[in-house]
């Protein structure tokens, strides 16, 4: 974390100092706003997040609840919703108050006991290492919560205005300023219009802003029920505090320990529902939720002490017709539950969702602050609607799986042999977007055969030079809304004639045209050096080039955290992610996904990238 900058700060530096519309924020919602969020829910909580480091756009989230949310039904966290939590700033924090999942146990029928269950195997959570993060259990409401401090302490100071519920949109003049009129209503059935520039619904599965555009859901309501339950108990279950995927004769369960210690969620598998059932099955009451539990878990009992939660829901996957309203100059966009459904089981929803959030909440901050042109917003439903049905599609299969009687499937192990084999989509990385404005093409993918064009950038461990500290490069990329570009230098070492030399200067005065005048040179890009030596006593940080000590701040003082080198020859960021000893050239769009893989001796083509995502700025 870098601060004092602009002076000393002796508060907690974490709070950003309050800027545009977050000094003296209404306390009242506004007639007018850039950007209306409806629903506080896991995407609309991470794009107030986000929103909140363009100060001078003015956001305003609106939830129907008097309050936050005390109790959420999600709780399973991807490895890569942990990265995103990274970038936030709440990585460890959450990850200390979490159920860390470090393996699971698959249970089958007893071959020589069919009435009852018995251990198989117990693979471990990621076997191949695809995250240095681990897959965490918490409380929706906490995941919220942290957000929340996030967006506040944000220079825009956004939170939830409480208690205002969302009627009905219609979009209209797109020559007007504020082209949306929204109706919104408190708690008192009192309405008011208000009107914005774009729309962002994260209103849940019942969306009235999918239904105020004109969108529906494609896809059937499957016929499988499950209940689901969160509990304390006593039992002599000797896997209670570890994951489990459970196929017994009775059922099935998929069995996930909670945060805390003693609490637990279990699934229950209630069958095969009927076509005329008119959703009768939902009513199924708890006591028989626990009796069918006990038979799937025999021969051991659950003797369950208190019900935090519980719940019946069927089988949905359905995916809507279009992620926002139009695909020229959209104004409304769709997220989360509001555009795909799905089971709960695979625990990919509230992952999923906020990456919607992630993806088009900086895209709006470029728009509207006037860095990107407006086409930049079509490359949303382009980019998570495929996002969206690779998911359905796994939830299919994983849910179909997980209900399917033992002595239908091909082997005793299936279960488990397809959860290892979609460990890398269980995680929230096997997401890879198609090439657009702001995707490259794979013409350079050889460069840096680590980092997928389109995928996720996958962190690896170098050593900052200006304080020899063993370091995550990806760490340091924060949700402020910038660009990352990554050089990776050939052979010599700073200070040396090399192409890395060469690139930085040319690419200096590219950067500059893309920066405002009055701001920090590091203001929209943030750029790092990693050179291939191990001995960083063998060169010297001011032998790097001066594009890798962008002056900023009050004091206009250089930045001195941006040049590195490798740990050891073990431990080689250039061996680990396949990047060329002649160089290569990462661009990291601001929601962690990279945009390019260049050449080091093409700087040209660093100008390329950004004359489709960016706007001049002098």
């Amino acid at each position: 974390m870098q601060f004092h900058h602009n002076g000393y700060v002796s508060q907690d530096p974490r709070v950003l100092p309050a800027a545009g519309y977050g000094i003296n924020r209404a306390e009242e919602l506004p007639e007018t706003m850039d950007v209306l969020v409806v629903g506080s829910g896991p995407a609309g909580m991470i794009a107030a997040a986000q929103l909140s480091m363009f100060p001078n756009i003015n956001t305003r989230i609106i939830e129907r609840r008097p309050h936050r949310l005390e109790l959420g039904q999600a709780d399973g966290i991807q490895a890569r919703s942990v990265e995103t939590f990274q970038a936030f700033g709440f990585a460890a924090e959450i990850t200390e108050e979490a159920y860390t999942i470090t393996e699971m146990s698959f249970w089958n029928q007893d071959p020589e006991n069919p009435d009852a269950i018995k251990r198989g195997a117990r693979p471990i959570d990621d076997e191949h290492g695809i995250s240095e993060f681990p897959h965490l259990i918490v409380n929706q409401a906490r995941v919220l919560d942290y957000f929340a401090r996030e967006a506040q302490r944000g220079p825009a100071r956004i939170k939830p205005d409480y208690g205002w519920d969302f009627v009905s949109l219609k979009v209209g003049d797109l020559s007007e300023e504020y082209p949306v009129t929204a109706v919104v209503e408190n708690t008192e059935g009192e309405q008011r219009t208000v009107r914005a520039k774009y729309v962002v619904g994260c209103d849940g599965a019942r969306s009235q802003v999918r239904k105020s555009i004109g969108r529906s859901f494609q896809g059937n309501q499957a016929n499988h029920a499950w209940g689901v339950m969160d509990v304390v108990v006593d039992t002599n279950f000797p896997d209670w505090r570890t994951k489990c995927a459970i196929h017994s004769k009775a059922g099935s369960i998929l069995h996930i320990p909670r945060e805390g210690g003693y609490l637990c969620r279990i699934y229950v598998d209630l069958g095969e529902v009927p076509e005329d059932d008119n959703r009768k099955i939902r009513e199924t009451p708890i006591e028989k939720i626990i009796e069918k539990a006990n038979e799937i878990y025999s021969p051991y009992f659950i003797d369950v002490k208190m019900v935090a939660w519980h719940s019946v829901y069927e089988v949905a996957h359905r995916l809507v017709d279009g992620f926002d309203n139009e695909n020229t100059t959209p104004r409304v966009f769709l997220t989360g539950d509001a555009c795909h459904t799905h089971s709960a089981k695979a625990g990919q929803g509230m992952n999923v969702s906020m990456q919607d959030g992630f993806n088009i909440a900086w895209k709006l901050g470029h728009v509207l602050d006037g860095r990107a042109p407006e086409e930049l917003l079509c490359t949303y439903h382009g980019e998570r609607q495929p996002a969206a049905e690779n998911l359905i599609n796994f939830d299919r299969e994983w849910s179909t799986l997980m209900a399917t009687p033992p002595e239908q499937l091909e082997c005793p192990d299936a279960v488990e042999k397809y959860y290892v084999e979609a460990e890398e989509f269980a995680a929230g990385f096997r997401t890879q977007y198609e090439p657009n404005m702001i995707v490259g093409d794979t013409t350079h993918q050889d460069l840096a055969t680590g980092f997928d064009v389109g995928k996720r950038f996958k962190s690896f461990e170098v050593l900052r030079r200006s304080d020899a500290l063993r370091t995550h490069l990806g760490h340091h990329h924060k949700a402020d809304g910038r660009y990352r570009i990554y050089a990776f230098a050939d052979r010599p070492k700073a200070g040396e004639e090399s192409k890395m030399t060469a690139w930085a200067n040319s690419v200096e005065e590219i950067v500059a045209k893309y920066t405002p005048a009055d701001q920090d040179e590091n203001a929209y890009f943030d750029i790092k050096a990693i050179y291939q030596q191990t001995n960083h006593w063998d060169w010297e940080i001011l032998d790097a080039p001066r594009l890798f000590r962008p002056r900023n701040g009050k004091f206009q003082v250089p930045n001195w955290d941006n040049v590195f080198g490798v740990v050891s020859d073990k431990h080689d960021i250039f061996e680990a992610r396949g990047i060329s000893r002649d160089g290569a050239v990462v661009i990291v769009r601001p929601d962690q996904y990279v945009g390019a893989v260049l050449p080091l001796d093409k700087p040209e083509a660093v100008e390329e990238y950004f004359a489709r995502a960016l706007r001049p700025q002098q």
